[in-house]
């Protein structure tokens, strides 16, 4: 709709913003009138109308079988588009059109912002079902009609509203028409069952819906008003009652056809099972959480143990070998630890890899420039544990072989997304260090270390990918990892 208003109109972008605002609440006049919706407005020279939106309705056929939305014809070849234009009004003169053997009504509401008429709303109504109207059938008529003459006349959509069209109800959710005085003069089978739900026992006609309301919901004080105020329909606005175990969804639609309010349209929707689910989810996360802040508390405790066993070792192998072991438990106890404060087993793994980093950098303090460029972003869990764990071993071989005692140097670590947000996004991981380099003969794929093991293990079984060691220039090593950025099935 943008793209056609800015090529084709002359509507600023304020005009624009109310059309928006139109264009997200007419699901409701489409289902009330049982008729499709098309919104022409008027070319920048005047001599044609442009279709910028179109809606079905979900009650009842339509009556295009094709997609209005860009089409355009010119100034007087549908003469009900350019009464409503100019003269202002609701036009609904003339015979009903035939299209592929269909008659369709045919009625022009004319959309007006600050008294412009902006464009007209084409309603076409399929008669080829037509029959005897029910009193619900009656009742959407003319709730329609009135909403129809709130456009007109520049009073509906209410600015400032705006609704969300999958979370608000609808009309076939459950729909009350209330008097002036929030006294219900109808209300539709769904909208009963949905009182039912929360502990309702008689029927609704008759009744202050704002009183009997605020009666089923078990809150009492200020927030009891507000119910009272809300289900009597006097703002637009939208709420959840819950009571007797049950949860409704209200919105409030107040009815000002010719400028005074006389009445409102309350809809209505049975949301228990929904918010029952949420809730669960809610429940499930949250113990999800927990899980990984007790396995991280358990892993520090593991390292804390093999720390203090390392402190006790009387051989100097023994010692370092423990004190290996603790940082590859402390490096899954990151993951877990930063997978404790997400809401999905997803983590942004730039923070997982700087922590590593420093945590390895201890072996040789001060010593070795440790540092990340690149980002790695956001990986799953079954990516984050493992690969924290390569970096680990790889980090720590590089400080312990790269340097002789008390020489200094650099290690880099950068990290390559490609194809990020795609199933085949890759990973290229690169460490670089300034060490004395790879002895002669050596090949990372046999040699027996048990990091580079761990290292391959994991790189190639695990994770799907590729590890090499070469060579760097004009000195030291270069370590390449090429992974999948998602999880292998």
């Amino acid at each position: 709709m943008n793209d056609l208003v800015r090529q084709h109109t002359a509507l600023s972008e304020t005009d624009l913003e109310w059309l928006h605002l139109l264009v997200s609440e007419w699901q409701l006049l489409s289902d009330l009138s049982f008729a499709d919706l098309v919104l022409w407005v008027p070319t920048l020279d005047g001599t044609r109308y442009v279709s910028v939106a179109q809606m079905r309705p979900n009650t009842g056929p339509t009556s295009y079988q094709d997609d209005m939305v860009g089409h355009l014809v010119p100034r007087g070849r549908r003469p009900l588009l350019d009464a409503a234009l100019d003269e202002g009004r609701i036009v609904r003169e003339g015979d009903p059109e035939w299209r592929e053997e269909v008659p369709v009504r045919v009625e022009s509401i004319p959309v007006r912002r600050e008294g412009r008429v902006l464009g007209v709303i084409a309603r076409n109504t399929n008669l080829l079902t037509v029959r005897t109207p029910s009193r619900l059938e009656l009742t959407y008529l003319q709730s329609a009609s009135d909403l129809a003459q709130m456009i007109a006349a520049g009073s509906f959509p209410f600015p400032g509203q705006q609704v969300d069209m999958d979370a608000s109800p609808r009309a076939g959710d459950g729909l009350m028409r209330l008097d002036a005085d929030g006294v219900v003069t109808y209300a539709s089978p769904n909208a009963l069952s949905a009182y039912h739900r929360l502990g309702l026992a008689a029927d609704l006609v008759g009744q202050h819906l704002g009183t009997t309301t605020s009666e089923l919901a078990p809150t009492r004080g200020p927030v009891d008003e507000a119910i009272v105020k809300l289900a009597s329909g006097w703002a637009p606005r939208e709420t959840e009652v819950e009571g007797n175990g049950g949860v409704i969804q209200l919105r409030a639609i107040p009815l000002k056809p010719k400028g005074v309010r006389i009445g409102s349209l309350v809809l209505c929707r049975d949301v228990t099972e929904l918010r029952r689910r949420e809730r669960e989810l809610i429940t499930k996360d949250a113990t999800i959480r927990e899980i990984h802040h007790r396995v991280k508390n358990n892993l520090q405790t593991v390292a804390a143990l093999l720390r203090l066993q390392a402190r006790r070792m009387d051989s100097e192998g023994g010692r370092e070998a423990l004190n290996e072991a603790v940082r590859r438990v402390g490096s899954i106890a990151i993951v877990h630890e930063t997978l404790s404060q997400n809401l999905d087993e997803r983590v942004e793994f730039d923070e997982i890899a700087d922590r590593v980093i420093a945590m390895v950098a201890e072996i040789s303090p001060g010593k070795v420039e440790c540092r990340r460029t690149g980002r790695f972003g956001i990986l799953d869990a079954e990516v984050a544990t493992p690969l924290s764990m390569v970096l680990t071993e790889i980090l720590q071989n590089a400080l312990e072989h790269a340097f002789t005692q008390g020489e200094g140097g650099r290690v880099e670590v950068s990290a390559t997304r490609t194809g990020s947000g795609r199933a085949d996004g890759r990973l290229l991981i690169t460490v670089l260090d300034d060490g004395c380099g790879l002895p002669e003969g050596f090949d990372p794929q046999r040699a027996g270390n048990l990091g580079l093991q761990i290292v391959r293990t994991l790189v190639e079984g695990e994770l799907g990918g590729t590890f090499d060691m070469l060579r760097a220039e004009p000195r030291g090593t270069k370590v390449v990892l090429d992974i999948p950025a998602s999880p292998q099935k």
